[in-house]
C-alpha cells in the first residue's frame, strides 16, 4: 500500500530530474558552440577596432540585420514569399546593407572634421589599415547571427534566460582561465590595477556577460533572432560621438555615406518585418471572428430556447 502510493510520486520526482539533466545537458553542449561563436566576435571586433576605429566598427555592425535574416531564411525561421511586399522589402533592405558595407569598408574619403591629437593615433594610421580593420569587423558581423541563432534554439529548448547566462558565463570562465594560463605565462599580466584596465573589466563584466546577454536572451525568446538584430544601428551616433570627444577621432566621409547606406536598407528591412507582422495579426484575427460567427447548431438551438 505504501509502495503503490509513493511509487507515483518518486517516479514523477525522477522523471523531472532526468528532464532537467537533459535540458540542463542541451544547453551545456549547445553553450560550447555559442562560447566558439561568442569568442570568435570579440577577437575579429578587437582585431577590426584596432586596425579601423569605433565609428567603423559600429557603421558595419549594421550588418548584422541582414546577415541574421539570410540565415534566418536558411534555418527556416523566417518566412520569405517574394510575391509579397514585405518580402520584397526585406531582400532590398539585405542588398541595401551590404551595399552600404562595402563603402563603408572599402572606401575611407576625405576627413569631415579635423580632430585634435588622437590619444589612439595608430587606428587611423592608413587606408590599407582602415580595409584590414573593415574585413576583420565585416567577419565578425557574420559571426554574430551565427550566435543569435544558436541562442534562439536554446531559448526555445530551454525558456530560462538566467539559468542560459549562468552557464554561458561559467563554461566562459573555465575556458577564458585555461586558455590565458597556457597563453599568458607571464604572471605581472594577471595583476589588475586600480586603473582604467580595472574599471574596463568591471563594465565588460556588468554590462555585457551579465546584463548584455540577459537581455538579449530575454529578446530572442519573445521576438526572434532578426528582431534582436534590427536594434543594431543605433549603436552609429553613439559610437560617432563618443569616438570625437573622447577619442579625438577624425571622421570621414566614407563611413557617412556607407552607414547612411546601411542605415537606409535597415529600415527597409524593418518596414517589411513589420508589414507582415501586421498582416499576421490581421489573419489571426480574422480567423477567430470566423470562428467565433459559426456556433455549434447545438448551442444555438439551446440560446433561442433560453430566448
Amino acid at each position: 500500500m505504501i509502495f503503490s502510493k509513493c511509487f507515483p510520486t518518486n517516479f514523477a520526482s525522477l522523471y523531472r530530474k532526468i528532464l532537467i539533466f537533459f535540458s540542463i545537458s542541451s544547453v551545456f553542449i549547445c553553450n560550447i558552440a555559442e562560447i566558439g561563436f561568442r569568442i570568435s566576435c570579440q577577437i575579429m571586433g578587437y582585431t577590426g577596432i584596432i586596425y579601423g576605429s569605433p565609428t567603423l566598427s559600429s557603421a558595419i555592425s549594421n550588418l548584422t540585420p541582414a546577415f541574421t535574416f539570410i540565415l534566418a531564411i536558411l534555418f527556416r525561421m523566417e518566412k520569405l514569399v517574394l510575391k509579397r511586399r514585405s518580402s520584397q522589402a526585406k531582400v532590398m533592405g539585405t542588398i541595401i546593407s551590404i551595399t552600404g558595407a562595402f563603402v563603408v569598408t572599402l572606401y575611407k574619403g576625405p576627413a569631415i572634421v579635423k580632430a585634435s591629437m588622437s590619444l589612439h593615433q595608430p587606428l587611423n594610421s592608413s587606408s590599407t589599415n582602415w580595409v584590414i580593420g573593415g574585413v576583420f569587423l565585416t567577419v565578425q558581423n557574420i559571426l554574430i547571427p551565427f550566435w543569435y541563432i544558436v541562442l534562439t534554439q536554446i531559448m526555445e529548448e530551454y525558456p530560462a534566460e538566467l539559468t542560459v547566462v549562468f552557464f554561458y558565463n561559467l563554461c566562459v570562465c573555465f575556458i577564458a582561465l585555461v586558455v590565458g594560463l597556457v597563453v599568458e605565462r607571464n604572471a605581472s599580466a594577471w595583476r589588475i590595477r586600480p586603473d582604467i584596465a580595472l574599471a574596463s573589466v568591471i563594465c565588460s563584466g556588468v554590462f555585457s556577460s551579465c546584463l548584455n546577454n540577459t537581455v538579449h536572451s530575454w529578446a530572442l525568446l519573445l521576438k526572434g533572432s532578426v528582431f534582436v538584430a534590427m536594434f543594431k544601428p543605433f549603436s552609429i551616433v553613439i559610437a560617432f560621438t563618443m569616438g570625437i570627444v573622447f577619442l579625438a577621432e577624425t571622421p570621414h566621409i566614407g563611413s557617412l555615406i556607407g552607414a547612411t547606406t546601411i542605415s537606409i536598407g535597415f529600415y527597409t528591412l524593418m518596414w517589411g518585418k513589420v508589414k507582415e507582422a501586421t498582416a499576421e495579426d490581421n489573419v489571426c484575427g480574422s480567423t477567430i471572428d470566423s470562428s467565433s460567427s459559426h456556433k455549434d447548431p447545438l448551442l444555438q438551438s439551446y440560446e433561442n430556447g433560453q430566448a
